[in-house]
Order: structure tokens, then sequence, then C-alpha cells
């Protein structure tokens, strides 16, 4: 070989190498989209594991986090993470029944979760981790379970008594649970985005809905909502998950550290989100325009016998056993 064509040899090598090494050294992005405001605990999770995963990695990740439904609705951001769209989503866990995974409906019964304590026994337990696994075949990995807490439910009207709702209107998220619930309460469920509620409760489209105080002041529902009842009816929780091909293809060690973030905003957002829900409240109070209620021991157990159906009217759906499960571990709890 003559010395011009090793020279140029040489010089293709050289040049390929500095390509490789560049390739190898852009950062792998990570787009998280979500649909609430960034001041919600999510959003402030979400953050947190942006942070600490590009800490970890030293810079090998890139997390884009996306609030607000800047890239996809309720309806539009599962099918984008399993096409690839986007990476990592936290939807709140009635989406995955329209997905085909109605089990993970259980935890839109209404009154099924006493407490923050029976909650955590089912998702950190072997319940919640055979939840996230049924998952996997529609090409989803779960990774944790991220907490909003308990509900409350706001309209034009008192809503004191089961009664109350006759003939309202209820923005609901689309879940055959919660379609039942309203139901039984005497209201018409209306399935709407969470980015349409704000508009469809100004104009009157809708009469109510059913929040966390968190979500509720972050979108402004209160300025137009006359009346808030606080009645811890009902839990609202997300999934944090990732798309298992773009999972699986991770280096191991990056995959670690992934988790490790993950773990750490985890604990991070349970902190945060009872904190920032009675935060929430008190804004909304502070502001004068809701009237705000909570309802005596008394009129919750009417809640109760009202909603009490909605458990066996979604047992077939859901799976008898699963909610007898569910209310074993929570009954095992004090």
């Amino acid at each position: 070989m003559s010395n011009r064509a090793t020279a140029c040899v040489l010089a293709f090598a050289l040049g390929w190498g500095s390509a490789a090494t560049a390739a190898a050294q852009e950062p792998i992005i990570i787009k998280f989209s979500h649909v609430v405001a960034t001041g919600t605990p999510k959003g402030q999770a979400a953050e947190r594991f942006k942070e600490r995963a590009e800490q970890l990695t030293r810079g090998r990740v890139r997390v884009e986090v996306y609030p607000n439904s800047q890239l996809y609705k309720d309806k539009e951001e599962l099918e984008a993470l399993q096409l690839g769209a986007v990476q990592m989503l936290a939807p709140s866990l009635a989406k995955f029944g329209p997905l085909g995974v109605k089990e993970f409906e259980a935890f839109d019964l209404p009154y099924i979760f006493p407490t923050k304590a029976a909650l955590y026994a089912v998702t950190e337990g072997p319940i919640g981790r055979s939840l996230l696994k049924k998952l996997e075949p529609k090409g989803i990995v779960g990774l944790a379970y991220w907490d909003n807490g308990f509900k409350v439910m706001s309209a034009n009207r008192p809503l004191h008594a089961p009664g109350d709702f006759h003939g309202l209107r209820m923005r609901i998220q689309g879940s055959k649970v919660l379609d039942a619930q309203m139901r039984a309460l005497g209201a018409y469920p209306m399935p709407l985005a969470f980015s349409d509620a704000y508009p469809a409760l100004q104009s009157g489209l809708v009469d109510g809905t059913e929040n966390p105080p968190s979500n509720m002041y972050t979108q402004r529902m209160h300025e137009v909502q006359k009346y808030l009842t606080v009645s811890n009816h009902g839990y609202l929780g997300y999934a944090v998950i990732v798309n298992k091909k773009f999972w699986e293809g991770l280096p191991s060690d990056v995959r670690g550290q992934l988790e490790q973030a993950m773990r750490e905003a985890t604990g991070f957002e349970k902190q945060i989100a009872q904190r920032d829900n009675d935060a929430a409240l008190a804004a909304i109070r502070k502001t004068g325009r809701t009237t705000i209620y909570t309802l005596t021991p008394q009129q919750q157990a009417e809640w109760r016998r009202a909603l009490l159906p909605v458990q066996r009217q979604m047992a077939d759906r859901i799976g008898r056993d699963l909610i007898e499960s569910i209310n074993r571990v929570t009954a095992q709890v004090r």
C-alpha cells in the first residue's frame, strides 16, 4: 500500500473513531410526559427524578419533563409510550382499565382504602407488584406507585348527602368504576380529559368534579366551583411507567442508577403528597371563593352505604378475588 493510501485509511479510521466516540458520548434522552402542573406532588417528583437521574448517571441520561399535557392528553399518552414517542409517563391508575388491565380499576373503588397506611400495604406489597407485572405484555414496565392522596368532591351546590348529587353532571376520568360511583350517587358521569376539566366547569358543560385538593388548586378549578366537600371517598394514585423495549435496552449500570433515582423520587413524593394537599385546601379556603365543608362521621357513613354496592357491581370486571385480597390486607392495618 502506498504512503498516500495508508494515510487515507488512517484518516478514515481516525474520523470514524471520532464519530463513534462522539456518538457514544451523546446522552440518553428520556422524555417524561405528564398531564398535571409542575407544582403538584407528581410534578415535583418528576423534577426530583430528573435531577437525581442526571446526577447519578453523571450526565449519561438527560430527562426532559413535559408537564400540563404539553405533549399528550390523557387518552393519547399511553399510546405514545407504547409507540416509543415518549419513554416515561406517570398516568393515573384509572388509565390502565381501557388498556385492558382492568385489575387496576380496584384503586378507583370508593372507600376501599381507609387510610394511607392501608393503601401502602397494598401498593408496596405483593398485590402492588403483581399488578405492575400485568403491564409487561402491553410493552410497559412499571417502576413505582406515586401518591396524590384522597379526593374531595366539588360542585356549584352543597354536597352533604348522596341525594345532593341528583341530576348533576360530574366530570370523571375514563373509568367504569368512577362511572358506576357517580351513578350510585344519582349523578351523570361525564368522562373528560384532565386538561379539559377547567374549561368544562367554567362553561357549565359539567357541574362538578372530584380531585385531590392539589389538582383542584393548581388547575384553578376552585375559581369556578362554589362548594367543596372533604369526603376522602376515593384515592388518586399514579404508576410511573417506561417503554419496555427502551428500558431493557439500557446498559445495566444505567438502569440501576435510574432505579435508584426512582426510589429517591418516590420517597420524596410520598413525603410531600399529604403536605401539598393540606396546603392546597388551605389556599382554596383563603381565597374565599369556595365554601369548604367536611363530612361528619355520620354523613361519611351515609356516603359509604350509598357507594358500597359499587364494589359488588364491579367485582366481575375487576376480579372478585383481587377485591377480597385488598380488603383482607387493609383490614389488618391500623
